[in-house]
């Protein structure tokens, strides 16, 4: 397996070098050259494997530098939480992505991509400099999942007075290696800071700087495999037979596009998912785009689901190069839709009083879209929804919904304890470079 720019489909390179580079020399972002099956070995009907084993085998099939002993080690460490399927009402389920250090999906994706760089530095004796930019939950999981990983420094950029105080409290107290850096602007404005440093071939050279937002195939690639598993989980609690697989939709609550990017890889190896539903906030981009084939970033809004506040969602050109610019082949698959901030205290309210299930605000963007998009697309059929956070994460719009107060766990009691420690600039691109360098 060999990978591409979106904008260059001959210069090909190999797993590691996207990985370190984060993107292609002309900008663009790394995709596989093409999207291989699902191993023979991983069936979805299959009620007997474990996480950690679905994992390495769907790794495996994009990643040839590392050996399937060794990918199956990263992966036992990487995937050492559980990944529950929970029933919240008739046919509508929630992925819980949620029970790893940092509470949020993005745990997944960042302990893979740490592993991986940490097996490749180990080997060649190389310090690596990490920038990433965050609109909340990535820069928490990337802190904890590169603290006190020999031979990388890592810098997460975020929006001043834009996450969360738990979010924040997470990402800027960790210490060590892992430098906060406030940025008096939105999440874009972060991640243009980046991009633009990832471009400066002479700070990367100076630095050896790459990214862990999910603009890196190293992050976006491990989060196909709980899609993988998430239907297997489906197929164990439906009770059918090991020769009947069972199809479903999959609603993805959509920020920077790569967890949906993820979902569209692995309805391509041949997981069967049926409709994938895509599920954005205020940030309308997308489902304008599917409404009228016009693609208009601007600036993002400020919402409940802050995440998810993203003006101009790297990944989405990742989807657009998997259908090949082709609108209605992507209709085909993918449904999207927005969901308000009243809504979405709406769908917590709602869920609360039918099942005493408490939503965080991005999982509650998911089940509202899925009751939106459901009755036209596919009433009949199961649909899981991707649980991206827990709700003890956003405590002021937990009460705001539902005039409860959610008990921390530890970890966020752990976090809210220690000192802040961050470095506030201006969204200004020689601010960070001397930063970086420094």
């Amino acid at each position: 397996m060999k990978f591409r720019s979106i904008l260059n489909d001959h210069s090909l390179v190999s797993f590691r070098e996207a990985l370190f580079r984060g993107i292609a020399p002309d900008g663009s972002l790394y995709v596989p050259e093409a999207i291989p099956t699902l191993p023979a070995g991983v069936k979805t009907s299959d009620a007997t494997q474990s996480l950690p084993r679905v994992a390495a085998q769907v790794l495996s099939a994009y990643i040839e530098e590392i050996s399937s002993e060794q990918i199956q080690k990263m992966a036992d460490r990487a995937f050492s939480f559980p990944i529950p399927l929970v029933k919240l009402e008739d046919d509508l389920y929630l992925l819980e992505l949620f029970h790893g250090p940092t509470l949020a999906f993005k745990d997944v994706g960042a302990r893979f991509m740490a592993a991986a760089l940490s097996y490749f530095l180990e080997q060649e004796q190389q310090e690596l400099t990490i920038a990433v930019a965050t609109s909340g939950d990535t820069g928490s999981a990337v802190a904890q999942g590169f603290v006190n990983v020999p031979h990388i420094s890592v810098f997460v950029l975020y929006p001043s007075g834009k996450i969360s105080t738990l979010q924040e409290q997470q990402i800027t107290t960790v210490g060590g290696n892992i430098h906060a850096i406030e940025v008096e602007g939105t999440f874009d404005d972060c991640q243009h800071l980046v991009k633009t440093a990832l471009a400066d071939q002479e700070l990367v050279r100076a630095c050896n700087l790459t990214t862990a937002n999910s603009i890196n195939l190293g992050r976006l690639i491990p989060q196909i495999t709980y899609y993988v598993w998430g239907l297997m989980e489906l197929q164990r609690q439906t009770g059918r037979s090991p020769n009947q697989e069972i199809a479903a939709d999959v609603c993805v609550p959509s920020g920077n596009f790569g967890n949906l990017t993820a979902a569209a890889y692995a309805k391509r190896m041949g997981v069967p998912i049926a409709r994938l539903f895509s599920a954005s906030n205020a940030n309308v981009v997308v489902p304008e785009f599917f409404r009228t084939g016009s693609f208009r970033p601007r600036p993002s809004v400020q919402t409940f689901s802050n995440a998810m506040d993203v003006g101009n969602p790297s990944n989405f050109a990742r989807l657009q190069a998997l259908y090949e610019g082709n609108l209605d082949a992507m209709k085909s698959d993918i449904a999207s839709t927005s969901v308000l901030d009243e809504e979405t205290l709406v769908e917590m309210q709602r869920t609360y009083e039918r099942s005493g299930y408490i939503l965080d605000p991005h999982t509650a963007v998911g089940v509202a879209a899925t009751r939106k998009l459901k009755p036209s697309h596919s009433s009949s059929r199961p649909t899981i929804v991707v649980g991206t956070a827990h709700p003890a994460k956003f405590p002021e719009v937990v009460e705001k919904a539902l005039h409860i107060t959610t008990p921390l766990p530890k970890q966020l009691q752990e976090a809210l304890q220690r000192t802040k420690q961050s470095t506030r600039i201006p969204a200004d691109y020689q601010r960070v470079k001397r930063l970086l360098l420094a």
